[in-house]
């Protein structure tokens, strides 16, 4: 059994997150002992997954809580922001593309001269 403190330090985390996870659901300490906080292995171990999905920053509390206590809606919550994730993804290679692409443009002026661009935008100007 760890302590608060010990669990925060072992996760690199304040104590104060500990706290308001514990207040929103996020994670239950297994019990209190003079009234303080004290989590088991298992809790340890639910901690280390919301932190983990937390530090993606991609997931909100309420979708790491779903995740972490694993009642009915956990893997709808997964699939919803796996599907999130993936369009932002598309988004990024796309921009990627293009950037790489201003890069190695041979045109000294691409924005005005690049036909790679100039096709690359038609879409958006109909």
């Amino acid at each position: 059994m760890w302590s608060i403190g010990d669990a925060a330090a072992k996760l690199g985390i304040a104590v104060s997150a500990l706290r308001y996870w514990d207040e929103r659901g996020v994670v239950r300490p297994a019990a209190r002992r003079s009234g303080r906080r004290v989590y088991s292995e298992d809790e340890l171990h639910r901690l280390a997954v919301a932190k983990l999905l937390r530090d993606t920053g991609l997931l909100s509390l309420s979708e790491i809580t779903t995740i972490v206590q694993g009642g009915d809606d956990w893997r709808a919550a997964v699939r919803s922001r796996l599907t999130a994730i993936e369009a932002q993804q598309a988004v990024l290679a796309r921009a990627s593309e293009f950037l790489h692409h201003f890069l190695t443009c041979p045109r000294e002026d691409p924005v005005g001269t690049c036909p790679k661009l100039r096709e690359g935008t038609a879409g958006l100007l109909q």
